[in-house]
């Protein structure tokens, strides 16, 4: 079992940057498929971004361009680089895990605000 923490979410500017951490426990991290959902007040939640072990990467057309995920298997942590960012992109950005899924992860964080201001 992975368990995960997240952090780095904050207020900021639209067109500003900001870059998501999430910390995993467990010494079975590279084997995961790690991602990013975040969710909206009244909206359900939603995928951002995947990266499986091998660093093969995806991307919810949304935030294509804008967002990178990447992670550093040594410091069990992945991130998520935010640019350009929108007021839409306001939500609870979820850290998750799973060995397989990329859309259906069952080890999900406890979740970091991103508050993005006109």
């Amino acid at each position: 079992q992975v368990q995960l923490v997240e952090s780095g979410g904050r207020l900021v500017q639209a067109g500003g940057s900001l870059r998501l951490s999430c910390a995993a426990s467990g010494r079975t991290f590279s084997r995961f498929v790690m991602g990013w959902f975040r969710q909206a007040p009244g909206k359900e939640r939603e995928f951002v971004a995947g990266i499986s072990w091998s660093g093969s990467t995806n991307y919810a057309d949304s935030v294509k361009v804008r967002f990178t995920i990447y992670r550093d298997n040594a410091k069990n942590t992945v991130y998520l680089k935010m640019n350009s960012l929108k007021p839409e992109d306001t939500a609870v950005y979820y850290c998750a895990a799973d060995i397989s899924s990329w859309y259906r992860p069952n080890t999900w964080g406890q979740g970091t605000q991103v508050t993005v201001s006109s």
